[in-house]
């Protein structure tokens, strides 16, 4: 981390003496803005330029636009932060976000002001309108385990044996996947060609303490390809 460099206070207005902190810390900031930036060109340069057996394969490639991306976006978004606004009723330009699909659901946020008595005394005020505002959330993935209870009765007057309801037919009879969890592998696989190998590679199940190999994942899909004859994994007779 740099270190500050000594500043004559006595040579600056005590009336502005107070920003001096924020702006050597904002000069920092942009320093090290700068300092990835160069070192993002020059990896792109070397992918362009470079020799073969240099240049970096297309993932590589796209990592380094995105990190371009999103080092330019927070330039910007300091930049914005920093301008003071010229005409503060005045609508802050945005990107075209598009229109969100009419098939997601909505969750729907009423914020009510602390109070809605009127400032001249004559009561409750009553609503007149609303503004309404759409952002795009993402619900992370979520591991859980379904937990199957079959209840045991028996009769304490007889012994005629006790009576339990059957367990549900499944894909993998007696395995560790859902239906659910199955889906999830199958789309990824073929509808995402999201490899098994990455898969296996995902951070989210590993935070959960979930190890999930790429040859069990294989054995998940061959299961869910060729289930097994619903007489043979004990379907319920209708």
């Amino acid at each position: 981390m740099p270190v500050a460099p000594l500043i004559d206070l006595s040579a600056i207005p005590e009336s502005q003496r107070a920003a001096v902190p924020a702006v050597l810390h904002e000069r920092e900031a942009l320093r090290e803005i700068n300092r990835r930036l160069e070192h993002l060109i020059a990896e792109l340069n070397q992918a362009v330029h470079g020799k073969r057996s240099e240049k970096l394969r297309d993932d590589e490639h796209q990592l380094a636009f995105e990190d371009l991306e999103a080092a330019i976006a927070e330039a910007k978004a300091r930049r914005d932060a920093q301008a003071a606004p010229r005409t503060p009723s005045r609508k802050v330009a945005r990107h075209n976000r598009g229109h969100l699909p009419e098939s997601l659901p909505r969750f729907e946020q009423v914020i009510e002001p602390d109070s809605l008595l009127c400032p001249c005394g004559c009561g409750e005020m009553h609503r007149i309108g609303e503004d309404r505002t759409e952002r795009l959330d993402i619900v992370p993935a979520q591991l859980r385990i379904i937990v199957t209870i079959r209840p045991k009765s028996a009769c304490r007057r007889c012994a005629e044996g006790t009576t339990q309801a059957p367990a549900s037919a499944h894909l993998t009879e007696g395995g560790l996947p859902t239906e659910g969890a199955l889906a999830h592998v199958l789309v990824s696989e073929y509808a995402d060609h999201l490899p098994l190998y990455r898969q296996s590679q995902s951070q989210i199940p590993a935070r959960a303490g979930i190890e999930l190999h790429r040859s069990t994942l294989a054995d998940w899909i061959g299961t869910a390809a060729f289930p097994p004859a619903p007489g043979s994994i004990g379907w319920p007779n209708t």
